[in-house]
């Protein structure tokens, strides 16, 4: 190098030490400030060598290969979103929203080892460490659903059905009716199962005569039993009875006197001598049960009647309700004394009873009025005197009968006419009844809605909302509007029926 060259070089060394003195000071080489402008070469190094110091432990995964076991998971996953995918166009072309969770749809199910449809972005290995498997928290793959049953979402419920029964009556309602002997035990006799269905359907109606036809159907019974081997006639018989029973309260329960002679019948049963052959237990019951059909119902209705047609004057005008058999062999036997009086027969729907006992009258040769409940009181100007039938009389003196008997008598003790009850002590009970809530029977409402006229408003009554039928088939009298009860014991006040109640058990 020449001596005149070492200066030159010199004064460039001088030249950027002192330019690089200016650039960390911020000022250029005219004095200027430079706080705004790039910084230096080696501040912009320093920074790069620092960010990739940082953004090192995150590439690292970067350095390392994948190993064949997450591969193997890795292309799993991915086909498994495939399928799902294109089951899912399959099944449903329009994709669902991202709100429609399992719980939203009534249709969708989700069975155990099938993956839900997933977007192909959550499936995508870019960002995915690759000895974790991890995926960064923006971007975490959406895990299958796993159940070890189908989780299915109910289905909406159909609207419930009203219910067509009185709650206030709730409790009378029990079981249907029987109409049919399908389903009867084998061991029900033939005759009980016509007996059945015959009460079931109104063909034998009333009170007396429903006690009667039972008694002797199950006179008929015993004759056809037999005791099975190494049994007794007395405990066999009466399980044998029960089950008769059982099928003739599923058609219609049982009435006070019925319950009052089947008590009789299986107190007559346990006092037969077991060494008494059955040939002749079976006869002696067959004889007890003629007895008391002859003595508590067929002669006591005649002393009843007797007596009570004493109470007719010529010019009366008696008023009865509906139909009691005991009340027409009354009226009946006062016409054959030569007697002249009017009757009115008084009745209600649904069974129309009083129709046959006013055309029984009129073949009688009797003058016979008919009217309807509505018109009691129009109808009950001009009587003497009422005669009422009886399905039960109650230990504290009340008059349990067809419903809209209290109505009457409440009308004729308005107006001042006597209310004479005629019952035979057969019907009497030691129950004490209030109302007519508590004990009742309850018919089929059906029977409330003319048949064969299908344009009456009650044709349709249950699909109408809010529409409830009662059919009820009795009430309760009080005391207070009964002037008299005249049984085989002679002409007693209501406060005296649990005496005649009392004698004829023990008799």
């Amino acid at each position: 190098m020449s001596p005149s060259e070492i200066p030159n070089q010199e004064v460039s060394r001088n030249d950027l030490v002192e330019s690089e003195k200016k650039a960390h000071s911020g000022i250029d080489s005219n004095g200027n400030s430079q706080s705004g402008n790039t910084p230096p070469i080696e501040s912009k190094e320093k920074k790069k060598r620092g960010s990739q110091e940082q953004s090192k432990p995150k590439d690292t995964s970067k350095d390392r290969k994948i190993s064949g076991a997450e591969l193997k998971k890795q292309a799993k996953e991915e086909k498994a979103a495939k399928r799902a995918r294109e089951k899912q166009n399959q099944q449903q072309p329009s994709a669902e929203g991202p709100g429609n969770s399992r719980g939203d749809s009534g249709n969708n199910t989700i069975k155990k080892g099938v993956v839900p449809s997933i977007p192909e972005t959550s499936v995508t290995p870019k960002h995915q460490h690759k000895r974790t498997g991890s995926m960064s928290a923006n971007q975490q793959k959406i895990l299958p659903l796993r159940s070890s049953e189908t989780i299915t979402t109910a289905a909406p419920s159909e609207p419930k059905k009203e219910d067509k029964k009185v709650a206030l009556f709730g409790h009378l309602y029990g079981n249907p009716r029987r109409t049919t002997i399908a389903g009867a035990a084998k061991d029900v006799h033939p005759a009980v199962l016509a007996l059945g269905l015959q009460m079931s359907n109104y063909v034998i109606c009333g009170s007396n005569a429903r006690c009667v036809a039972t008694m002797l159907v199950f006179k008929r019974v015993i004759e056809s039993y037999v005791t099975p081997p190494h049994n007794s006639l007395p405990r066999h018989l009466a399980v044998h009875l029960s089950s008769q029973i059982d099928y003739i309260v599923s058609c219609r329960p049982l009435s006070v006197s019925m319950g009052n002679a089947i008590r009789w019948l299986k107190v007559e049963i346990s006092e037969v001598d077991p060494d008494t052959p059955e040939s002749k237990a079976k006869a002696d019951l067959c004889d007890a049960i003629d007895n008391f059909i002859q003595e508590r119902i067929t002669v006591a209705d005649q002393v009843i009647a007797t007596s009570a047609a004493e109470k007719i004057r010529d010019g009366d005008t008696i008023l009865t309700y509906a139909k009691s058999s005991l009340v027409q062999q009354i009226l009946a036997e006062a016409f054959r004394q030569g007697k002249k009086f009017k009757v009115i027969v008084v009745d209600s729907r649904p069974l129309f009873e009083g129709k046959n006992l006013a055309r029984a009258l009129a073949d009688l040769g009797l003058e016979v009025q008919y009217s309807l409940t509505q018109a009691i009181t129009h109808a009950i100007k001009g009587v003497t005197k009422v005669f009422l039938g009886a399905h039960a009389m109650m230990s504290n003196g009340r008059l349990y009968s067809r419903v809209g008997t209290a109505i009457v008598a409440m009308t004729a003790k308005d107006s001042d006419i006597p209310v004479i009850v005629c019952c035979e002590s057969v019907k009497f009970t030691d129950r004490v009844a209030l109302d007519s809530i508590v004990m009742n029977e309850v018919a089929p409402p059906d029977e409330l809605v003319l048949q064969g006229n299908s344009s009456t408003s009650l044709s349709k009554w249950r699909d109408t909302p809010n529409l409830q039928l009662l059919n009820l088939m009795y009430d309760l009298t009080p005391a207070d509007y009964i002037t008299m009860i005249i049984t085989e014991y002679g002409s007693l006040p209501p406060s005296s029926v649990p005496v005649v109640h009392r004698l004829s058990t023990n008799t």
